[in-house]
């Protein structure tokens, strides 16, 4: 029965990966292998999570915005669109269009108990409101089904509530500068409306500022009559969106104005691209600098080791025996590296808001506060391709590093490092 045999380079550049600890400078020598193994794992891993996190972001803010302002708008010039219905129909006519509802929104102040806050009215079709999954999968207390026209019911959200400090029951007043003229004035509209459910969707600042009722009372309570502010429409697929609706701009072009997903909230995703580029190549730097400590590790051990090459080249070793001995050494560093690097990664996004909570108890800092990341929890999307991407590239950086080292040991003379042993 035939036994499979290790290469010898294999079990030499193992051994020596693993560096005896009797002399005190091959115990350096594992003490910076050991660092730069660190380094590659703290790098893939701070790459990893970063990357990933970013992922999360940008999808947590894409499907939260997308699911309560579509994927894109029609705004009337004036700020109101009259002739709406035909304006849904032809929307919904436009090949790739999935939906088209008529919607109201509205900058406003609010005020109970003594409080103040600035906030914006969104009128909806009953039919839409409990069908939105955003809402009606959000709805900490209270019920959005008691929304109806003329009912005097209001759904806000969390944060408002927290500022206000309402609750399922309060009754709120919604206060409009257009009101009704006077001989001394424009005096503004205060109604009463009472919460009935309370929401968090999970972005700060609509938690913050949005109160949802029935359209027809938004149009009422606005002075518009049968008008809308805008019709929202949503597609069937939200990154072709301008060539879906393309069809559609000459249609209502002398009503209003399309804008996309993209163009309303185009700095924050262009911020998010600009800070994920930038996240990358500082941390790529991490993992090469981290390589470079592989090769000043091996250059070491090579000096080290110059009689162990002199000896085994007289034994027979070839130049590429040699070479793929300190090749192994530095690649097992890089791949020991990177593999505890990837397991790092995971574990911390696995707890990662266990992390952040623990980090902020024991600092007393708050390291994600929600008026600033616009999110109330920290994300996390994980891309299988990017993993794969971050792992190849500490692989090829670890196997650069090792190939001036080896060729320098490929290249020792046996005869003149044994002519004065």
């Amino acid at each position: 029965m035939a036994v499979m045999r290790i290469p010898y380079e294999l079990r030499i550049g193992w051994r020596y990966t693993r560096s005896a600890r009797t002399a005190a400078r091959n115990g350096f020598i594992s003490f910076i292998s050991g660092v730069s193994m660190l380094g590659i794992a703290l790098g893939v891993a701070a790459l990893i999570i970063v990357m990933s996190v970013m992922n999360g972001f940008r999808a947590e803010l894409f499907d939260k915005i997308v699911g309560l302002n579509g994927h894109a708008v029609v705004q009337g010039y004036d700020g109101k669109l009259n002739c709406w219905q035909d304006i849904v129909e032809q929307a919904r006519a436009t090949p790739g269009v999935k939906s088209a509802t008529p919607l109201i929104e509205q900058p406003l102040m609010t005020s109970f108990n003594g409080r103040v806050q600035g906030i914006l009215l969104r009128g909806m079709r009953v039919s839409d409101i409990r069908s939105n999954q955003l809402l009606k999968t959000n709805v900490l207390a209270g019920s959005i089904d008691e929304l109806s026209p003329g009912s005097g019911n209001v759904a806000i959200g969390a944060r408002l509530a927290e500022a206000l400090g309402a609750q399922v029951g309060s009754t709120i007043s919604l206060v409009s500068p257009d009101g009704q003229s006077t001989p001394f004035g424009s005096v503004p509209r205060i109604v009463a409306y009472r919460v009935s459910a309370i929401f968090e969707v999970g972005i700060y600042d609509y938690d913050k500022a949005f109160v949802v009722m029935p359209i027809e009372d938004a149009q009422s309570f606005l002075l518009l009559g049968d008008a809308v502010g805008m019709v929202e429409i949503d597609t069937v697929d939200a990154d072709r969106v301008g060539d879906i609706l393309a069809p559609l701009i000459p249609k209502v072009r002398d009503r209003g104005v399309i804008n996309d997903w993209r163009s309303m909230n185009a700095s924050l995703f262009e911020a998010l691209a600009v800070d994920r580029v930038v996240s990358f190549v500082v941390l790529s730097i991490i993992i090469l600098v981290a390589s470079f400590n592989i090769l000043s590790s091996l250059i070491m051990l090579v000096r080290a080791k110059t009689r162990d090459i002199a000896i085994l080249r007289t034994m027979g070793a070839s130049r590429s025996g040699i070479l793929r001995i300190f090749m192994t050494v530095g690649t097992t560093i890089g791949a020991l590296g990177t593999v505890a690097g990837v397991i790092l990664g995971f574990i911390f996004l696995l707890f990662r808001q266990s992390v952040v909570n623990g980090i902020q108890f024991l600092t007393g800092q708050n390291l994600w506060d929600p008026q600033i990341r616009y999110l109330t929890e920290l994300p996390s999307k994980v891309d299988p391709l990017e993993i794969l991407g971050i792992t190849i590239m500490a692989f090829i950086f670890s196997f650069l590093a090792t190939l001036y080292p080896a060729f320098k040991a490929a290249s020792t003379d046996p005869v003149q490092v044994l002519r004065y042993e």
